[in-house]
């Protein structure tokens, strides 16, 4: 297995933000005409922040704030965005004021201008002391300007992004509510040119989990697997995207006789010791100028699969590639989550773990016993991306073994008889399996944008050293 990675990271067009600010407006004048409003005020965003290790001088790595970079592609700290809705698009910096107009069709109606031309499509430079005028200026209407604000909660971490803040707000009207489900919703709709940026960090991410595979025989704990994963990604940004964002973007996970959905941070990290006969599971993606992947893959780290590791490893792969098939367009994703389920049951069953009807399990919610998550989540430039209909999204299915969730469901009156309580004994401490692929759904089905070795004759191979990819394919239905 070769040590780099062949692949040219794409170009990042101009265009793309343009497109994305495109949809915003659209969207907003849409949503005005519908409620009667009329169309005038300013759409304002602030930027992400440099922050320093608590009191020190140390500068943590910036990540820009996700709306802002989805609508600006800005990378530095400390800037600010506005669109108007008659038409004009601004980028404020910390020191300057950059200001791009549009008129009907998308045509400039400033000349372009500043060294900012070239990376943002800007068009005047003004210090930000002058913003509260620039704004003024641009608003023909009576009254206050009026400042649409984004304001609304992040339901995976409670928090609610943060409104712009600035000297002289007192000026403007604010408004909190309108812009963020409109916003949230227009991130859902991938362009092509923010899909080939998520292809390459799924490309990239997959050589990476390839690599980490081949090496694990020869790695002692989850740390240092975490190590060839990063090592793999790093050169593959840096050698040819001078510097272009790139990142692990949702952590690295590794599940070990575990009985939580991530696992590796300061109060546990990823220390213990390999053990023949371990299951592991990591679960890591790399993000490439500001969009991500998120892939997990699931494996004995001897590189042989048990009977029992086989048995729940393909029930769990059976659920990922029978809800990759039925994905399309008009799809009910409650619908995908039962099918999961049911299958991961059935499967179950057929092993003699479980004994009795598979639809009475379901009925009594055994499904979310051995798979206490949902199905998948959205992605894009966030690894849990917001929205409503989703166009990239994830599929993880998983079966876990974990006392608190099995215990009281063996012991219950109505689910015990399910249960296969001698054969269910053997897998007190296997873990889990997961296996997640970020898939596109496109007009008449979907595709699957991660190319991993999910077969086990495929892992297996990999593992003593045969080449990937082989000449199997991912499931799609496109």
């Amino acid at each position: 297995m070769a040590s780099s990675s062949s692949l040219s990271p794409p170009k990042v067009p101009k265009e793309l933000y343009f497109i994305n600010r495109e949809k915003v407006l659209n969207s907003l004048r849409q949503h005005l005409t519908e409620t009667s409003r009329p169309l005038h005020g300013f759409v304002l965003l602030q930027g992400g922040e440099e922050q320093t290790r608590y009191c020190t001088d140390h500068l943590e790595l910036f990540r820009q704030e996700s709306y802002f970079a989805y609508l600006f592609g800005v990378r530095e700290p400390g800037f600010y965005g506005a669109i108007v809705s008659s038409f004009c698009f601004f980028v404020i910096a910390a020191k300057y004021v950059y200001i791009y107009c549009l008129v009907g069709e998308n045509k400039a109606i400033i000349l372009l201008s500043g060294d900012y031309n070239e990376k943002y499509m800007v068009n005047m430079v003004y210090y930000t002391d002058e913003i509260v005028g620039v704004l003024q200026g641009h608003y023909k209407e009576p009254g206050k300007p009026l400042l649409f604000l984004l304001h609304g909660l992040n339901t995976d971490s409670n928090n609610f992004s943060k409104p712009a803040q600035f000297e002289g707000m007192e000026k403007f009207e604010t408004e909190l509510n309108t812009l963020h489900p409109i916003l949230s919703e227009c991130r859902v709709f991938k362009s092509d040119h923010e899909l080939a940026l998520i292809q390459f960090a799924n490309d990239i991410s997959s050589e990476a989990h390839v690599e980490e595979r081949f090496k694990a025989i020869e790695l002692d704990n989850p740390m240092q697997t975490q190590s060839v994963y990063i090592s793999r990604v790093l050169p593959s940004f840096l050698s040819a995207c001078f510097t272009s964002t790139y990142r692990i973007a949702n952590g690295i996970y590794v599940l070990w006789f575990s009985a939580v959905l991530h696992y590796g941070h300061a109060a546990a990290p990823n220390d213990r010791t390999f053990e023949d006969g371990d299951m592991a599971l990591l679960d890591m993606g790399a993000e490439y100028q500001f969009y991500g992947s998120d892939i997990t893959c699931s494996f004995p780290v001897n590189g042989k699969f048990t009977s029992d590791q086989s048995l729940i490893y393909n029930a769990v792969l059976k659920a990922h590639n029978a809800v990759i098939n039925a994905m399309k367009p008009g799809v009910c994703w409650v619908d995908m989550h039962k099918l999961a389920e049911k299958i991961i049951l059935e499967s179950l069953k057929k092993g003699g773990v479980m004994v009795g009807n598979v639809d009475e399990m379901m009925a009594a919610r055994l499904g979310a016993v051995f798979m206490p998550h949902g199905l998948g989540h959205f992605l894009g430039i966030d690894t849990h991306d917001p929205g409503g209909y989703p166009k990239v999204i994830t599929v993880e299915p998983g079966c876990y073994f974990i006392d608190a969730l099995l215990v009281p469901a063996m012991e219950n009156e109505s689910t015990s008889k399910f249960f296969n309580h001698e054969v269910i004994g053997r897998f007190k401490d296997f873990g889990g399996v997961r296996i997640e692929s970020d898939v596109l759904v496109t007009a008449n089905g979907s595709k699957n944008m991660t190319s991993v070795p999910r077969e086990i004759s495929d892992i297996e191979a990999i593992m003593a050293g045969a080449p990937w990819p082989s000449n199997k394919t991912a499931p799609s239905n496109s």
